[in-house]
């Protein structure tokens, strides 16, 4: 354990990244959507000679600059500041081999913070071509970091045989390009696409559902059918992306997938299961409630109809990501990383010379317990909480020092039926540190809360 663990009371750090990342992608996928689509809708209206609704799409991009430029923002440097916390070495992976994508995606990020202020402050100010210019600048280099940043997510669940073979060699770097283009690179760019032009067109029904001036109706109308259509390519495209994406993950990893679907018949339903199956109907949901309301009848559409499609695409947006984390188990880098900052590479060393020996942060005693809390908070806390989520506690229920140890040597050793690795990291360390993880755990279990009572 290279670096101090982050112990977050309650949701665990793992929620703490979760949460600002689902305010944040619904921003960050925006950012590029709406990039595309105001200059498009600027074009659109000057085509159409319906110029007297564009002081609503200015203040649409005002609305645009505001939540990508400050909001987003902010909520990235949020995901940097939480996922360097709770997941150190993952993190530092991904900046060492990925330097070069990460200076490419900050030029464009601040070519896309400039062109979208640009953008806001020349309406009217300067000629309607160069106008429209600075919009398709903004459109390409904000869509431009979204092929950078997917390159390095995808990267997480499917590195690529090429890397994998020279990685802890020290020349990762060199198979840069294989890391990238990686075999779930495309089909994930083509999902994320589809999102960012659907949120692009539920922002823009918001704002449009907002105007009430009657001499604009007609043309409210209009606009608020041309954003729902843009909600088309996802309901069209969402079954291809969805089937080719699992198509281009590790076997270990769809197995995880259709596991729960497999059981749904005897009624048990996995974690992944459930998630995946709340993004289908979510999305199924959206698409119905934005022809019916945004298409078919936008007269009808009110502010809080379309409030409800934003709220609808975060569920749909916080569950994919869950599940993509989830098939992702027991690893941050699937075959490089376990979930705790292990690297598979390591296991056999960590079990033969030992876990605290090779940290640094180990503390300076020779109580069992307090060595045992150490192994604890640099092998489990990454994915557990003592009271909270994944509750130790509850995982432990009223196991005695015995039934504790077996189940570390069950983890440290699993057999070849288990289900564990499927899910856990393997607990390492020599049998000397099981002991003193035993010695910690046991004071969690309720048999220590009950002797503590009768005290």
């Amino acid at each position: 354990m290279n670096y101090p663990a982050w112990d977050v009371p309650g949701i665990g750090g793992p929620w703490v990244i979760g949460i600002i990342s689902i305010f944040h992608v619904l921003i960050a996928w925006f950012a590029v959507g709406g990039g595309i689509y105001l200059p498009i809708a600027e074009k659109k209206l000057y085509k159409e000679g319906r110029e007297d609704f564009l002081p609503v799409l200015k203040k649409h991009s005002r609305f645009f600059l505001v939540i990508t430029g400050v909001f987003g923002a902010v909520s990235g440097v949020g995901i940097w500041f939480a996922i360097g916390l709770v997941q150190p070495e993952g993190t530092s992976t991904l900046i060492h081999n990925f330097v070069f994508g990460w200076a490419i995606e900050w030029v464009f990020f601040v070519i896309e913070l400039a062109a979208a202020a640009v953008y806001y402050y020349t309406w009217d100010r300067v000629p309607r071509e160069l106008h429209l210019k600075v919009g398709y600048l903004y459109a390409i280099s904000s869509f431009l970091t979204l092929v950078i940043i997917n390159g390095i997510l995808s990267f997480m669940l499917t590195p690529g045989g090429a890397w994998l073979a020279v990685a802890g060699t020290g020349t990762e770097a060199s198979k840069f390009w294989e890391a990238f283009f990686n075999p779930t690179y495309f089909p994930s760019l083509l999902l994320r696409a589809l999102a960012c032009l659907s949120l692009a067109g539920i922002y823009a029904i918001i704002t449009y559902s907002r105007v009430d001036a009657p001499e604009l109706e007609r043309h409210k109308v209009r606009m608020v059918r041309w954003s729902a259509t843009w909600l088309i390519p996802m309901v069209l495209l969402l079954p291809v992306g969805l089937i080719w994406m699992f198509m281009a993950m590790k076997p270990e990893s769809r197995e995880l997938l259709t596991l729960g679907f497999s059981t749904i018949g005897s009624g048990m339903f996995t974690n992944v299961t459930r998630i995946s199956m709340l993004t289908v109907l979510t999305t199924i949901t959206i698409a119905g409630v934005v022809y019916f309301f945004a298409y078919k009848y936008p007269r009808e559409l009110s502010f809080w109809h379309a409030a409800s499609l934003l709220g609808l695409a975060a569920i749909a947006t916080s569950s994919t990501e869950y599940a993509r984390e989830t098939v992702r188990k027991p690893y941050v880098i699937v075959d490089h990383m376990y979930s705790n900052g292990i690297r598979v590479n390591e296991v056999e060393k960590y079990n033969r010379d030992g876990y605290l020996t090779a940290s640094m942060w180990t503390p300076k005693s020779t109580d069992p317990k307090v060595l045992g809390e150490a192994i604890y908070r640099g092998q489990c806390i990454a994915c557990h909480t003592t009271t909270g989520y994944r509750s130790m506690k509850r995982l432990l229920q009223d196991r005695d020092e015995k039934a504790v140890r077996a189940m570390l040597e069950m983890l440290h050793k699993p057999s070849k039926e288990s289900a564990y690795p499927k899910y856990m990291p393997p607990l390492v360390g020599t049998e000397v540190e099981l002991d003193y993880l035993t010695a910690y755990l046991a004071t969690l279990t309720k048999k220590s809360d009950a002797k503590v009572a009768a005290k």
